[in-house]
Formats: C-alpha cells, sequence, structure tokens
C-alpha cells in the first residue's frame, strides 16, 4: 500500500519573502488546504494518511536541532516523521517484505531535507540506516545479517553507478530483465557494510560521484533521479530460513512544471529522455490508480522508462511503499504545490500486495546439499553390490567435491566482499586525510553546486608554483603541474594559476573564458579569499585562501544564485534598477527597496535562474557550429495595457541567428524545453566523436562525423513567426469631446528601448466619413449618451524603424485592437524601409453610445502594437469573423447597444449606396446653409444688444439667453483643443526627458554637460507647461468676463 505524507520542510525561503509570498497551505489533523492566491473564495482540500507541519513554530536548540517552540506545538522534526514513516519501512525489511520511499516535490520543497537532511537534523535515510545496523547488532545470536548498498542516479535515461570504482561506461550502465529477479542494473556495483558509519562513508563517496557526473555531463541535478539500494538477507541458522528484502529509498527529480507565459505551443515537445522517467511515474500511477478503481484493461507503461522499470515491484507489485509529498507554502509556488497534492492524491489510491522474499541463493545452497545426499547414498549402493568402478567412482566424487565447494563459496562470499570494502574504505580514507591535512596547508578552490548537497564538494589544490588548469588529457603539454577539471566550455588548457610569495593569481589561456567576481578577465588576476571564479560556461568555484586569511567566515552565503546575481548586476540588470526602469516608464516615482514590486523580484530570480542555462545554450551552440546566439530579455518590463496599468513581466529569451540576423523570441518555457533536447543533441555527438575517436585508435575508422540532423528536429532552429517589437499608446480622451488628435507617439519595446516614432491622428467624423467642424466639438461628453459616434484612426507614417536599421530585408506591420472587437486589426505589411509611409485609415462606428464606451474613451488608451516581419515569415492578417458593419461600412464597436443586425443590413445595389450618398450630401448642404443663417441672426442680435436695451428688452434678454450658451461652450471648446495640442507637444518632451540618460562611459566632464543639458530641458519643460496652464486660464477667465458682461446687460 502507499501511504502518503505531506511535508512543508521550510519556512518561506529569502527569496520568496522578498518577492512579498505569503503562506497559501494550511494543516489540521491530515487535512491539507491550498488557497488559490488569485482567487482567495477557492479553497481545494486533500486528505492523507499522515501530514507534517514544519513551516514555522520551531527554534534551533544548542544541538541545532530544530524542535517546536512549545511542547505539543504542531511542528514536526525529523524524529517524528521517522518513528511514523521510517520505522514501519524498518519494520518492514526486518520481517523480509521489500519497502520502498519515494521523495516526490518541485526543486526548493524539501525532498533532499527530508530524506537526507542537514547537519544534525538528519533525514529518514542516515537514522534508518543507523536504526537497521542497531537491530543487526540486537540479533546477532539468531542470525546472520548481511547488508549490502548500491546507489545509483538517472539522468536522460542514463544509469550512472555513483560507487563505481572505474570510468563511467559510455551511455551509462544497462538495465536487464531476469524471470525471477524482474529489472536489475546489470554491473551495478554492490557494496557490503558492517556499520552505519559505513554507510554515510559510501554516500559521501557518492555525492562526489555525482558532483562530478553533474559537471562532465552538463546536468542539472534537480532533474535527476537518486535511487539508494540497501538490501538486507537475513540468515537463520537453526529454522533453515533465510530471508531477503530490498529498501529502495528514491529522490526523484524536481516535479515543477513549466509554465508558458504565452499561449503558443512548441513544436518540439518537452518528451525528451531528460523528462520521461518522470512523465512515465506519473502515466504508470494514474494507470494503477486506475486500475485500483475496478478499471478493466488498463495497461501499466512501467516499459517506457529506465525509473519506472526498476520500481515496478515498489508501485505495483511486492513490496510495501511510502511516498513523501512536499510542498511549498508560498503562494508564488501554489501551481506546483496544487500539482503535487493532485500527484499524491492518485498515489494513495494503489494498493500492493508484499509477500516475504526467500532468497535464491539458499535455495542453491539446499538444492546443492539435496544433490550431494544423492550422490553420498549413490557412492553408497556401487559399494554394497559390488558393482564399484574406478571411472563411476571419480565422476561421483567430482560432483560432490563440486558441490561441497560451491556450497562453501557460498558461504564465505560475504566474508570475502567485506575485506575487499575494508580495503577500498582504507583507500579513500587515506585520500580524505590527504585532503584535510591540504586544507590546513594551502588555498584552493571549492565547488559551489546548484544542489547545495552537492556543493562544497570537490577542492582543487593550488600548491607552490605554476598550474594548468583545464581537461583531464594533458599529457601533451608535457607537465605533470596540472589540475583536471571537465565542464562545458573548458578548453584543453584554460588557466594557469601561479601561487608565489603566499599570493595567488589567475591568467587565463587565450580564448578561454574565466570570470572573477561576475566579471570577464583576459590578463592575470590576482585573487583574494572568497573570490567567485567561474570557468568555461557554468563550471563554478570559490576561491579559499591561505589559512591565515580564512578566520571564522562562513562562505555558506556564496551560494549558486549568489554567483548568478553577480552575473546579472554586471550586465545591469538587478533590483535597484529594474525599479528605476519601470518608474521611469510608468511616469511614477521609484519606491524604497522595501516596496519593490514583488512581479519584479519574481523576474529578476527567473533572470539569475536562467542565466547559467543560457550561457550553457551558447556553448552548445558554438560547439556544434549551430550559429545561433541567445540572449535573455525581460518582457514588459515598461509597458502597459490601455488603462496605462502594468503589464505582468516574464522573461523571454531572444535567439539570433548570426548568419542571416533572422530572430525568434521564446518564452522561458520553450527555451528551457529546448535547452535540455539541445542537451540531448550534444550528448549524441559527444558519444559519436568518443567512438570514432576509439575506432581510429584501432584503426577502424577515418575519425568523427558530424551529427546530421533534419531541419523539424532541430532544437537550434524554429519557423519564422512575426514579433512583437514594442507597443505605442494614443490616448482616446479627445474623442469623448469630439475634438480631433494629431499625435507623434513613442513606440517603446519590452524593455523601453525606443523602437520607432508613429504619425497617428483620431479623427471624429460623419457616418461617411466626412470630418466634423468646431460647431460639433463638444463641451460635456455625456452629451455622446445614446447617440451615434463615428472616428476614423489615421496611421500616417512609421519613421525611425530600429527593426529595419539592423537588417534591411525586413518589414513590420501595426496591429491593434479597439474596445469590445474580437479580432485585431492590422496595416498592410511594408518592407525594406525604415521610414515607411503607411496611410493606412480605418473607420469605427459606436450606433448608441453607451456609458462604458464613454468611460472607456475618457480613460483608456488604443494600444498600437508594432509587428516585425522576416523573410519567410507569413503575413499578419485582419480576421472579420465576428465583426458586423455599418450600411457605410464602418466597423461597429459597443456592441451591446447597438441596434438589431437586421437593421444595419447594406444596400440591396450599388446604386441604392450611391442615392443614399447623394441624399445624406443634400442634407448636410442644407444643414449648413441652416448654420449660417443661423450665425448671420446671432451677430445682428448681438450688434442690438450692445445698442442697449430697448422697449422690448424682455423678448431680446429671452433670445439672448437663448444664444449665449452656444457662443460660450464653442469659444471654450476651442481653448480646450488649443490646450490639448499644447499637452501633446509637452508629453514628446516629457518622455524625451525620461529617456535621455548619461552615456555609461562619461568621464566628470561628460557628467556635467549631461547636468547642464538636463537643467535646460528642464527648464524649456516648466516654461512650455506653465505658459500652456496661463493662457488656458486666460482663456476661461475671458469667456467667465464676457459672459458675465452680456449678463449684467440684462440685469
Amino acid at each position: 500500500m502507499v501511504a502518503d505524507r505531506l511535508l512543508l520542510p521550510c519556512p518561506i525561503s529569502q527569496r520568496e519573502r522578498e518577492a512579498g509570498s505569503r503562506c497559501v497551505v494550511s494543516m489540521a489533523a491530515n487535512t491539507i488546504t491550498i488557497q488559490d492566491p488569485r482567487n482567495p473564495h477557492v479553497r481545494r482540500t486533500f486528505t492523507f494518511d499522515y501530514a507534517y507541519w514544519s513551516h514555522s513554530g520551531f527554534v534551533r536548540n544548542r544541538d541545532g536541532l530544530f524542535a517546536a517552540e512549545e511542547p505539543g506545538g504542531r511542528y514536526a522534526d525529523q524524529g517524528s516523521v521517522f518513528n511514523d514513516l521510517g520505522q514501519g519501512i524498518l519494520e518492514n525489511a526486518l520481517q523480509g517484505y521489500n519497502a520502498t520511499l519515494l521523495a516526490y516535490g518541485q526543486t526548493g520543497s524539501g525532498k533532499s531535507y527530508s530524506m537526507v537532511g542537514y547537519g544534525p537534523n538528519k533525514g529518514l535515510v542516515p537514522t534508518l540506516c543507523e536504526r537497521l545496523f542497531q537491530a543487526v547488532r540486537a540479533n546477532q545470536d539468531s542470525c546472520q545479517c548481511q547488508v549490502f548498498f548500491s546507489m545509483l542516479e538517472i539522468y536522460n535515461e542514463q544509469v550512472i553507478d555513483l560507487l563505481s570504482r572505474g570510468g563511467r561506461s559510455l551511455g551509462g550502465l544497462r538495465v536487464r530483465e531476469d524471470q525471477l529477479r524482474g529489472f536489475y542494473v546489470e554491473g551495478l556495483r554492490r557494496v557490503p557494510c558492517d556499520s552505519a558509519t559505513r554507510v554515510e562513508q559510501l554516500m559521501e563517496q557518492g555525492t562526489r560521484t555525482r558532483t562530478t557526473a553533474a559537471t562532465h555531463m552538463n546536468a542539472n541535478s534537480s532533474r535527476s533521479h537518486m535511487l539508494i539500494i540497501a538490501q538486507l538477507k537475513q540468515i537463520f541458522s537453526k529454522e533453515n530460513i533465510t530471508k531477503q528484502s530490498n529498501i529502495n529509498l528514491v529522490d526523484l527529480a524536481g516535479s515543477e512544471r513549466q509554465r508558458s507565459s504565452g499561449l503558443e505551443a512548441d513544436r518540439l515537445k518537452e518528451g525528451t529522455a531528460i523528462n520521461v522517467s518522470l512523465t512515465t511515474l506519473g502515466n504508470v500511477i494514474s494507470s494503477l490508480a486506475d486500475a485500483a478503481l475496478g478499471k478493466k484493461a488498463v495497461h501499466i507503461p512501467y516499459r517506457d522508462s529506465v525509473l519506472t522499470k526498476l520500481l515496478q515491484s515498489a508501485l505495483g507489485g511486492n513490496s510495501r511503499t511510502v511516498m513523501i509529498a512536499t510542498l511549498s507554502p508560498s503562494d508564488i509556488c501554489y501551481e506546483e504545490s496544487l500539482s503535487t497534492l493532485r500527484y499524491a492524491e492518485r498515489a494513495k489510491r494503489i494498493q500492493n500486495k508484499a509477500v516475504v522474499n526467500e532468497s535464491p541463493t539458499e535455495r542453491l545452497v539446499k538444492e546443492l546439499k539435496a544433490e550431494n545426499a544423492k550422490l553420498v547414498l549413490r557412492l553408497s549402493r556401487l559399494g554394497q553390490e559390488g558393482r564399484k568402478t574406478e571411472e563411476e567412482t571419480k565422476e561421483l566424487r567430482r560432483l560432490l567435491t563440486h558441490n561441497e565447494m560451491q556450497i562453501k563459496a557460498i558461504q564465505t562470499l560475504w566474508e570475502q566482499h567485506l575485506q575487499e570494502a575494508l580495503k577500498d574504505w582504507e583507500m579513500q580514507y587515506a585520500t580524505i586525510t590527504q585532503e584535510r591535512r591540504m586544507m590546513q596547508m594551502h588555498p584552493y578552490m571549492l565547488n559551489i553546486n546548484e544542489d547545495p548537497q552537492l556543493s562544497g564538494v570537490v577542492k582543487l589544490f593550488i600548491q607552490e608554483g605554476d598550474w594548468d588548469v583545464g581537461l583531464s588529457d594533458l599529457a601533451h603539454i608535457g607537465t605533470s603541474r596540472a589540475i583536471p577539471i571537465k565542464g562545458l566550455g573548458i578548453q584543453e588548457r584554460h588557466a594557469v594559476f601561479t601561487n608565489e610569495d603566499r599570493r595567488v593569481s589567475v591568467t587565463p589561456v587565450a580564448g578561454a573564458k574565466v570570470m572573477v567576481n561576475g566579471l570577464p578577465i583576459t590578463y592575470r588576476t590576482e585573487l583574494q579569499h572568497l573570490d567567485r571564479l567561474i570557468l568555461g560556461s557554468s563550471s563554478t568555484y570559490l576561491f579559499i585562501g591561505f589559512p591565515c586569511e580564512r578566520g571564522a567566515d562562513d562562505w555558506s552565503r556564496y551560494d549558486y544564485d549568489y554567483f548568478q546575481s553577480e552575473l546579472a548586476a554586471a550586465e545591469g540588470i538587478h533590483i535597484p534598477t529594474l525599479c528605476e526602469d519601470q518608474s521611469q516608464a510608468s511616469g511614477e516615482p521609484s519606491v524604497e527597496s522595501s516596496q519593490t514590486d514583488p512581479s519584479l523580484l519574481a523576474v529578476f530570480y527567473d533572470y539569475i535562474k536562467l542565466i547559467p542555462m543560457v550561457t550553457e545554450a551558447n556553448q552548445m551552440s558554438q560547439e556544434l557550429s549551430k550559429g545561433v546566439e541567445f540572449k535573455l530579455e525581460i518582457k514588459n518590463l515598461a509597458m502597459s495595457d490601455c488603462r496605462g496599468r502594468d503589464l505582468e513581466k516574464d522573461i523571454a529569451v531572444r535567439v539570433t541567428s548570426l548568419e542571416n540576423k533572422q530572430v525568434w523570441m521564446w518564452s522561458k518555457a520553450k527555451f528551457i524545453n529546448r535547452k535540455f533536447l539541445m542537451e540531448e543533441v550534444y550528448h549524441q555527438q559527444k558519444q559519436q566523436q568518443q567512438q570514432a575517436e576509439s575506432a581510429l585508435g584501432e584503426g577502424q575508422g577515418s575519425g568523427s562525423k558530424r551529427l546530421v540532423l533534419a531541419r523539424d528536429r532541430d532544437p537550434f532552429w524554429d519557423p519564422l513567426e512575426p514579433l512583437h517589437l514594442g507597443s505605442a499608446h494614443l490616448w482616446l480622451q479627445s474623442l469623448a469631446f469630439r475634438i480631433p488628435l494629431e499625435e507623434q507617439v513613442e513606440v517603446l519595446g519590452p524593455e523601453g528601448t525606443e523602437e520607432a516614432i508613429l504619425q497617428a491622428q483620431l479623427l471624429p467624423c460623419s457616418p461617411m466619413g466626412l470630418p466634423l467642424g468646431e460647431e460639433d466639438i463638444l463641451i460635456d461628453p455625456t452629451e455622446l449618451l445614446g447617440k451615434r459616434l463615428d472616428f476614423q484612426l489615421f496611421l500616417e507614417q512609421c519613421c525611425g524603424l530600429r527593426w529595419l536599421k539592423e537588417a534591411k530585408n525586413r518589414g513590420v506591420q501595426i496591429g491593434l485592437r479597439v474596445y469590445d472587437c474580437p479580432q485585431s486589426f492590422y496595416t498592410p505589411a511594408v518592407w525594406h524601409n525604415a521610414n515607411p509611409l503607411l496611410e493606412h485609415r480605418v473607420h469605427f462606428s459606436a450606433m448608441r453610445t453607451s456609458q462604458d464606451l464613454l468611460n472607456y474613451l475618457q480613460s483608456s488608451a488604443l494600444v498600437l502594437e508594432l509587428w516585425g516581419l522576416q523573410e519567410g515569415c507569413a503575413d499578419m492578417v485582419s480576421s472579420l469573423e465576428g465583426l458586423r458593419l455599418t450600411p457605410e461600412g464602418s466597423f461597429i464597436i459597443d456592441k451591446a447597444s447597438a441596434p438589431d443586425p437586421s437593421m444595419l443590413e447594406c444596400p440591396a445595389s450599388v446604386s441604392d449606396l450611391r442615392s443614399s450618398l447623394r441624399a445624406l450630401h443634400q442634407d448636410m448642404e442644407q444643414l449648413r446653409s441652416a448654420n449660417a443663417a443661423l450665425r448671420k441672426e446671432n451677430s445682428s442680435l448681438r450688434e442690438q444688444l450692445n445698442r442697449g436695451p430697448g422697449p422690448e428688452g424682455g423678448r431680446g434678454r429671452v433670445e439672448r439667453h437663448g444664444s449665449l450658451r452656444p457662443s460660450c461652450d464653442a469659444e471654450l471648446a476651442r481653448a480646450l483643443k488649443v490646450f490639448y495640442h499644447s499637452m501633446t507637444s509637452l508629453r514628446a518632451q516629457l518622455q524625451r526627458l525620461r529617456r535621455h540618460r548619461p552615456s555609461e562611459e562619461a568621464d566628470l566632464l561628460g557628467l556635467r554637460l549631461f547636468v547642464d543639458e538636463q537643467s535646460r530641458l528642464l527648464r524649456d519643460f516648466g516654461e512650455q507647461l506653465e505658459l500652456s496652464v496661463t493662457a488656458l486660464k486666460q482663456d476661461v477667465a475671458t469667456i467667465v468676463r464676457r459672459k458675465r458682461e452680456r449678463s449684467g446687460i440684462w440685469s
């Protein structure tokens, strides 16, 4: 049976706290409740056999152990977990059952803490081994116990023996199938152990091998599975019974889901060998859960991956199995935590039928003894019957002797194994002792790995003199003073470390990549204690100086993220600059770090996580001659929606072909998937090279051949698609007053760079598209309610296209979406011109303006998206699906308030349309004539009023009241129009001020010139703003004064 334990292993991390995360998981008894951070009313509840809380409510005691703050608190320490779970596994093993412990959860949620532990807080594995050998010692009088220990890793569907004495075999170890044993790893080393201390030593050895293998294979440890197999054999001499059980302790790869920031699907699905094992494990668990619910003819896909082959008996056969599902309580991990809970929910339905195991070795001994007894009986009968011949006697005695030797060999195998293991340990102990002695004498480099368990394992000592650092095969250099390292981007001879006069320096070899404290170096550089080094693409080391320099320094703060943060800072990406860029883009003042936008912090941590992956992808592209360059970008850093609200920020990877300047933009999820596919191609190429070199050495080959992939299978290539280059905002407020707007808007890229200048106009018009006059300007936008509104968007020209400056064989399109239109509109594509004329006009109509549309016009902008095209890329086409047209051919918006579609039918023929147009023109001419007559009458009335009140003053007063408001309203509308135009100019000036920055290479004189220029621009901006506001005040005052004067005539 599979029992599930839910563990919250640690508090919200420092990273998650800085990102403003909060806890969304709660626990009551064995029930876990998780809350959707986007919708607090949505809660999901799951119940399991055990649930443990270790998120809060604990303290560290004097011994370094974590314990509950108060007696009886809900915090569960490692001891409580072992008593509930580990003790049951141990008892099952001692009874002769197979037992399995699976740890499942996303990276960083506490799988390793639960399985192995840290420091004095020992996890399940070391505690289980201690209790196992305590039980062995307690039962040594009644039975003989033999314990064998194995440790392996599965990465990219390859099995690596972590305890192997020799080198790693090409392609890893093979998984075989036996009728009796089931699936097993051929050639996997089984090391006999007689104490828990020996097991810890072997685990340390396996961790060291795992670190080296991860470096050599360019592997990410969070994507690999680690299996520890402890085989327990109990021989009960008196009862003549042997019990044998396998204890499988499995630390599964990180279960985090790759969430795509967009809706695009990668043509190369994430079905790579790296991800097959975890995916297949989920399929197996789902199938077993369905079978447990009574579904018939369920296929269990055990054979689809190496991991599920080896765990077949643990998952659905002869084993008692426990699954630990670990969660992160942070809201930013909600999706991953919910996925883990659902995974465990399916797993707990599985039912296994475990049986006590009888050792095949014991059966063999029984069979041999039985055969010997028959041989002795035959010999005695031959002697009694007098038919004894020399040849037959010899044959029988030979068989008897052979069987006795086999029995003796089987019985003495354990002692021989122990002796061999003891010799191995003595050699390792000498090496460890030598290493500790050198740590007290020389400076050294300490490896830093993404997995904290693999950090600090490898130490490269720098003794007196010059030391060449590079690939392991350095025989041709002719020196023994070499430090061999392997990794992506490491050259045969990569750098020279010099230790003289108690100073250590590093000198890169020409073409080698060496970085110190986040900055690349090309010349000899002296190292200081706790300097950070990166050799090649991602081989990270911390320099530990001479013993006299060390003091009580704690190097644990220099973790893998620290290295990547330094690299990001060197590229200008750190929290202060991100906040500054965002505030400049939004026009809001910068906030303090304590109020930093959590989304910015989340993006920053994604950025530093992807830095090494992008570096490795670039290195693989270079070594495989793909001619592709990858670069990280922050998507939507300086972009906003139609209401000016910041868009959700994310990481994207810009992919550029160095040969023809073709560009792709990949989402984070797509790049990660492609990165794993690239690793497969890279490993296949390296294996081919090794095989070719081996064949060449034996005289059977002619050199290595490059791996050839079809284009549609090449992870470095993709079909070309339009690229979103940036957006511009054209505010619609003027339409609410029926005032035309002509503006030059700046198209800003995702990171705030200026991509182009777009000349656009918003023109209120008649249903036939004719421009409105000044008399149609509104002073109160509510006058539009219930009335028809027509306007045209005219895109005139796009200037200074950065996209075209980089390569001339490109084109652009402008896309937009208005209000409730379901489809986007696109301009025709224009090619090979950095300043193209667009001259694109679109007519929109609202048949009866609603309050919602009016609010939209007053508070929103039209977002004009700039799309980049490349040769071979299809143009973007406007779709008319779901759109409705007026009889005049304009697009209808505000559909909710539009009349019935049957009233908007087009005229039956072209002649009807022409006659309607002619009638509208006649009506317009009549309205204009009437308007001119009214103006003339108003002028005469004004002259009469200016001559003074007459006997008919009362009637004139009434008439005056009728003409006063339109005159004043028109004057006020004209004043507002002038003010809007001046504000447009001021907005452009303000944008220039935001973009105006000093050069990064400017000296003191350059900074002074920048300050003077900035002061002048600010002064001009202030003067123009003051003039505009003053002019508006004067115009309004004049209008009010005239109104009062005219009103005073009638008083």
